[in-house]
């Protein structure tokens, strides 16, 4: 009962053949798979955030700083997704490279990352849904617009108290069912989603330039305050450990490596291409933004809708919030996608009850862990606000990149000879430095979003030890003993 034991490669190369889900992904289905879990609340709303209170118009330096971490820790990805083409991401990377601990804790940050980045995700959505519907003339109550004990302003300046944010509930049920109803499904809803959601953002950019004021990007990168994390260069990092969240998602196309067609080749190019795109999308799209307002007001709940307001094209603003709505409904399908296929793999290694483990008899989903995770993702987004959510994925989400670039340089020396159809170039470095970005991004974050990142491994660590340690070993031997 090692609590260091790893997985061999013949047994993850044949749990990657057995053929329990249906393999339905091709290289398009899977960019736009990384597309749509990338584009969403980062830049929806959090660059209004780092730029307002963080880096002003050096928000783009802040893109480019976390964007660098991802193209490095998306090479290692790349790497470990096309050797090990089996769903669990991360976690059955360091299954295979660090021992089942370190795979323990990190499925245990990857719940935490796509559960919370859903249920953040839906809030948004919400916000955005109910805006637009009140210009369409269709009010929701406001009571059941917001997490309980919230504030909603009316507009005749009166405010009510929050009871239930319902339109979260509702799409975070809503993706449940078609995620339920199969890969295929989904993926093809996805891709119509992100082929909208990037036209839109095309759109703002093409609009907004011609209306962008050089005087805003004056000074490009404001003086520090004499704090920490506001402005100057220690903003700029502060700014990329939280924009770091808009680039969070390429690495869920490593979680559908069982469901992709040509694994080997089809998953590194989801992963780099989806990278690549959306990076050159952010930066034009940033410098759109802080060319149009003043940073110092783009701390606002809908910041690219704010800025389209200050071109005067009446019929832009809509159209923004109809891409930003189409934008987080992606973001959630993936993430949600994603965390069940993390619950599938740990039920399948033991470490959690065989019941997360279990198919739908026609569709070949894993309908229970989809449904668990759709019921406590709704339950989170109808009673919780956005608050500090962001940064504590971005935590999570930079520990877990760190070990995956650490697993490749480790899988080069025990598994030197498994076929790799695609190898990460500038070994050793590129790992290397990767991990270094990584844990350097980390550190600019702040205090409390590291307590709060070690109470939630804690809390994993005793359900580790409590039962997934010895169900664990007692499925091995049970393998064990039919192997022979």
């Amino acid at each position: 009962m090692s609590l260091f034991v790893r997985k061999d490669m013949a047994s993850l190369l044949a749990e990657a053949g057995s053929g329990t889900l249906r393999r339905e992904l091709g290289p398009l289905a899977l960019v736009t798979l990384g597309i749509g879990a990338v584009i969403g609340t980062g830049i929806f709303v959090l660059s209004g955030i780092v730029a307002s209170q963080h880096a002003g118009p050096a928000l783009i330096i802040s893109m480019v700083l976390a964007g660098i971490a991802c193209a490095f820790a998306g090479l290692s990805y790349a790497e470990l997704a096309s050797m090990i083409p089996v769903a669990g991401s991360a976690y059955t990377y360091a299954y295979a490279t660090m021992g089942e601990l370190v795979a323990w804790i990190i499925g245990w940050d990857l719940i935490l990352e796509y559960s919370l980045s859903s249920s953040t995700v839906a809030v948004g959505w919400s916000a955005y849904a109910v805006t637009l519907l009140n210009e369409m003339g269709i009010h929701i109550p406001a009571q059941l617009t917001g997490a309980p004990g919230t504030q909603i302003a009316l507009h005749e300046g009166t405010s009510v108290t929050a009871l239930f944010n319902l339109p979260a509930v509702i799409v975070c049920l809503a993706v449940t069912a078609l995620l339920v109803i199969g890969i295929r499904e989904s993926a093809r809803v996805n891709t119509i989603i992100v082929i909208l959601k990037v036209a839109v953002l095309t759109l703002f950019v093409a609009v907004g330039v011609r209306y962008a004021n050089g005087a805003n990007f004056h000074p490009f990168i404001p003086p520090n305050t004499g704090q920490f994390g506001s402005f100057g260069w220690s903003g700029i990092l502060r700014g990329a450990g939280i924009i770091f969240f808009a680039y969070i998602g390429f690495d869920a196309v490593s979680t559908a490596s069982q469901e992709a067609k040509n694994p080997g080749r089809d998953i590194p190019i989801g992963i780099l291409a989806s990278l690549a795109i959306c990076t050159v999308i952010y930066i034009a799209v940033g410098l759109v933004m802080t060319g149009l307002v003043p940073f110092a007001k783009l701390n606002v709940a809908s910041p690219l809708a704010f800025a389209a307001q200050a071109t005067g094209v009446r019929w832009l603003p809509p159209i923004i919030s109809i891409g930003a709505i189409c934008g987080l409904s992606s973001v959630i399908l993936v993430n949600m996608l994603a965390q069940s296929r993390i619950f599938y793999s740990m039920s399948r290694d033991g470490l959690l009850p065989p019941l997360f483990a279990k198919l739908h008899p026609r569709f070949r989903t894993p309908h229970v862990t989809t449904i668990i995770t759709g019921v406590l993702v709704a339950i989170a987004s109808g009673l919780f606000p956005i608050a500090v959510l962001g940064v504590l994925v971005s935590m999570g989400t930079l520990l877990a990149f760190a070990i995956v670039c650490t697993g490749v340089l480790i899988l080069r020396k025990t598994a030197a000879d498994t076929p790799r159809p695609f190898r990460t170039p500038g070994m050793p470095w590129v790992p290397i430095v990767g991990t270094l970005i990584c844990l350097y991004l980390m550190t600019g974050l702040p205090l409390p979003t590291w307590i709060r990142l070690f109470v939630w491994l804690a809390i994993g660590l005793v359900i580790y030890f409590s039962y997934g340690r010895f169900h664990a070993a007692t499925l091995r031997k049970q393998l064990l003993a039919d192997a022979a």
